[in-house]
Parts: structure tokens; C-alpha cells; sequence
């Protein structure tokens, strides 16, 4: 359980559904139907699952590519909902790149470190070299949470069309040059003093708000 007082079943399904909300807003079904969703084997990934289940019910006809599953129940959970509504999800990459009209990338988030290993860097560099909309989850993949892209190699020219920071934006956001979405309904006035974070204000129901990018 977090500082907040919920699951990291409960964080998923609210991430997830802020992610969804943005893809809409940004690329509504009846533009852009086909949404290949990538997911990766953590929590970012767990994320990317929730927003394709809530796209499927938006009217797109997701596709999930998801090579790293993760046993964890949590996880098990999420894809046999997905596989209930007949979301394919497909093993090569290229083909599904080629037949989609926009990408949620959630590969790796807050957590990320290291190095990008198989099978994702050819996925990433796919990404890079890619003209389609993409939209990443809390941190485009194969940046790092604090100095953004890395200076050189695979992912330092990965710029996504657009990203959603979940809860609060992390300090990549300083290199960030897309549109760009804050997601999280759900942090109490209580924890948002504690920890000084400058949430914005919501309207009405939705679960994001589009800030301006940083200039610095």
C-alpha cells in the first residue's frame, strides 16, 4: 500500500485510465483507430495494459505487444482481460509497427536505470526512427527520470509526439518538447503539501490536464 492509502492495483487502473484519456483527447477513434500498445515487463507496462482495455471500450481496436510478461498475478490479471475481449497480442514487432496508426509507449518509467535490453532496443530505435503519433507513459522509454534522453546511442533522439506524467511531472520533463499531459485524480490535498508537489486543476471528470512544455 502507498502513502496514499492505495493498491498498486487501484495506481494501475487510475494510470492506466489517465493514459486512455489522453490518447483520446489527442487522437480521437475516429481518426486513428489502430493503437499498437507496447508494453514492458514492470509497472509502466501494467499501465499500458489498463489503457488498452480502456481504449477497447473507447471504440479503438488496440494491439498489444508485450514480449517480457510478467508472472506476477497483478499482471496474469490484466492480460486475460484483454484476451476476454479478443485484444490480439502479437510477437513481432515490424508487422504491427507497419499496420497501426499511433503507439502507446509503455516500455519503462519512473523505475528505468541501466541499460535498454532485449528485446527492446531494436523497439525503441523503431520508435525513434518512427513518423507515427506516440504517446509514452510517465517517461519516454530509454530516458532517464532525472537527466532526460541519453546524450548519445540508442533513445537520445526519441522525442514522443506527446507524454503523460502520472501523478506529477518528473525532471525529464525540462527536455520534453511535445504535448504534454499530467494524470492522477487521486492525490490528497494532505500528501500534495507533504511532498510539495504543484498539482494542477482538474475539470470536471476528466483524469488530465495538457500543461504548457517547459521552455529551460
Amino acid at each position: 500500500m502507498t502513502a496514499c492509502g492505495y493498491s498498486i492495483d487501484q495506481l494501475m487502473e487510475l494510470a492506466g485510465l489517465s493514459v486512455s484519456q489522453a490518447v483520446y483527447r489527442l487522437h480521437p477513434p475516429s481518426e486513428r483507430r489502430r493503437i499498437l500498445v507496447v508494453c514492458g515487463p514492470g509497472n509502466n507496462g501494467g499501465d499500458g495494459l489498463v489503457a488498452a482495455r480502456q481504449l477497447f471500450f473507447y471504440g479503438y481496436q488496440p494491439t498489444v505487444f508485450y514480449p517480457k510478461r510478467s508472472k506476477a498475478d497483478i499482471f496474469s490479471r490484466l492480460a486475460t482481460q484483454l484476451e476476454i475481449l479478443r485484444v490480439p497480442f502479437v510477437d513481432d514487432f515490424e508487422p504491427a509497427m507497419a499496420s497501426t496508426d499511433q503507439v502507446v509507449d509503455a516500455i519503462f518509467g519512473f523505475s528505468f536505470s541501466g541499460e535498454v535490453r532485449e528485446p527492446f532496443p531494436a523497439v525503441i530505435r523503431a520508435l525513434e526512427q518512427s513518423k507515427l503519433p506516440i504517446t509514452s507513459v510517465d517517461a519516454p522509454s530509454s530516458w532517464d527520470i532525472e537527466k532526460g534522453p541519453p546524450a548519445s546511442g540508442l533513445g537520445s533522439s526519441f522525442m514522443p509526439t506527446a507524454l503523460v506524467s502520472l501523478t506529477a511531472p518528473k525532471p525529464l520533463v525540462k527536455h520534453f518538447r511535445g504535448r504534454h499531459f499530467i494524470g492522477g485524480r487521486f492525490v490528497p490535498p494532505s500528501i500534495a503539501r507533504k511532498y510539495e508537489l504543484d498539482l494542477p486543476q482538474y475539470k470536471g471528470i476528466d483524469q488530465v490536464v495538457e500543461v504548457s512544455p517547459r521552455s529551460d
